[in-house]
């Protein structure tokens, strides 16, 4: 080789090649967007991001730095997917070819799960998902509303189970897309149209599907007008293992549509059961305090004739022929003391004959006559008096007395009522009268 060829060669070292290349890569080739698979995400003291993109055939080495990773919400996991926009270039001092990222973007199911989960983080910060907040369904519910496709077998299982449980509920459905771009907005329309109406609970549901297919139940502005409805909210989305950001929000969740359909309602086969049930009981009852009642009315008559104003008025008549007896006998003795006087001096008038005599004991004889009949007379007006003072008082004492002015006497069962606390609003009462009864409630 001769010296002339010598000065043709252009000789590089690896620095200045590698150098050559990056410069090369980075002029001529273009911002590139590149999607695959998050792989060897190693986490390290640096606030760079080290990492692969990879695809079944292919792995690229990626870089992206501190202030462009800070720029991104959620930190990327291995085996995300990812799109990314970035420069191609060359790292010298190892020679590799590698991807310098400027943007990120997650794609797929796992982005959507992700974004789920942090859509689900922070309602449940803001009190949406909270059992403090949720209400009580209406125990036996007279209208509702049921938001889902009419075409869906979960409309036919709701009023299927609703017809069979309880015939006298009036159901309307407000029909609705279920799944799709423009399911959530005709979810909320539906929504917001059934509180602007006099329904008891609104249902929302669907039968099951893919994850995919259930995202509509996920959207944020559905879930906040679940939590925010006037009305409470049934949610019955998917199967059982399906759950979905709507039914957390919902005021009850159920497994299943026709699930949804029983919790709302009662059984008209229970309802009948528990309504002979309950008249049974009313009427053994009843039995059981109509006994009590009598049994009490019977002591309480007991009690009443032991102080009846009668029976005391016949005591007092007694007592007053007795009286009247007395004074019968006080009169006798009084009539005969002078009698025997007066046939005690005609005896001695017969047997002296003095006429003088016989006229002054015939003087004496009517004088005593005279103070007999004023001392008779005294005596039975002061009885009579006596008598009446009696009779007074002893109707003044009697009920009757009081009856026969207007006023009645008030009994709550059996009881003689004294005191306005001792009744309630409601209780039945009994007024006796002079003449009759009547039957009263306090109001």
């Amino acid at each position: 080789m001769t010296d002339d060829a010598l000065l043709q060669r252009q000789v590089f070292t690896p620095s200045a090649l590698n150098g050559t290349l990056r410069s090369l890569l980075e002029q001529e080739v273009p911002m590139l967007w590149i999607e695959g698979e998050i792989s060897n995400f190693r986490p390290s003291n640096s606030p760079h991001w080290y990492f692969s993109l990879k695809d079944p055939s292919a792995e690229l080495r990626c870089v992206m730095f501190r202030n462009r990773n800070q720029l991104l919400r959620t930190r990327p996991v291995n085996g995300d997917r990812v799109l990314v926009r970035a420069r191609v270039t060359l790292y010298e001092p190892r020679g590799d070819l590698q991807l310098q990222v400027e943007h990120m973007e997650a794609q797929g199911l796992g982005a959507l799960m992700r974004q789920l989960e942090e859509t689900k983080a922070r309602l449940a910060a803001e009190g949406l998902f909270s059992g403090e907040r949720k209400r009580v369904l209406p125990r036996f519910p007279v209208h509702v509303a049921v938001i889902t496709s009419p075409q869906g077998a979960a409309w036919h299982d709701v009023r299927t189970v609703l017809e069979r449980r309880y015939p006298l509920l009036k159901v309307d459905l407000l029909p609705s897309l279920v799944q799709g771009a423009e399911a959530p907005a005709q979810l909320r329309r539906a929504l917001a149209f059934a509180n602007t109406q006099g329904y008891d609970a609104i249902v929302i549901t669907r039968g099951g599907g893919s994850i995919e297919d259930l995202f509509a139940f996920n959207d944020e502005g559905l879930v906040r007008a679940i939590a925010s409805s006037r009305l409470p909210v049934i949610a019955a989305i998917g199967h059982e293992v399906d759950l979905t950001l709507a039914e957390l929000a919902a005021d009850l969740r159920a497994a299943t549509p026709s699930a949804a359909a029983e919790l709302l309602v009662p059984d008209q086969s229970e309802l009948a059961q528990r309504l002979d049930d309950l008249s049974d009981r009313l009427i053994r009852a009843q039995d059981a305090r109509l006994t009590q009642c009598r049994l009490r009315l019977d002591v309480q008559g007991e009690a009443l004739r032991a102080v009846d104003p009668s029976q005391r008025l016949r005591q007092w008549r007694a007592r007053l022929d007795a009286l009247g007896a007395r004074l019968g006998a006080a009169t006798a003795a009084v009539l005969a003391s002078p009698q025997r006087r007066l046939g005690q001096a005609r005896q001695n008038l017969l047997a002296a004959q003095p006429a003088l005599r016989i006229q002054r004991l015939r003087t004496h004889g009517q004088k005593l006559h005279e103070q007999m009949q004023t001392l008779m007379r005294t005596q039975v007006q002061r009885e009579h008096s006596r008598l009446a003072s009696l009779g007074g008082g002893l109707h003044a004492l009697s009920p009757l007395a009081t009856l026969d002015r207007g006023y009645a006497i008030v009994l709550h069962e059996g009881q003689v009522v004294t005191n306005a606390a001792g009744v309630k609003s409601g209780d039945e009462l009994e007024l006796k009268l002079a003449h009759g009864r009547l039957d009263a409630t306090v109001k």
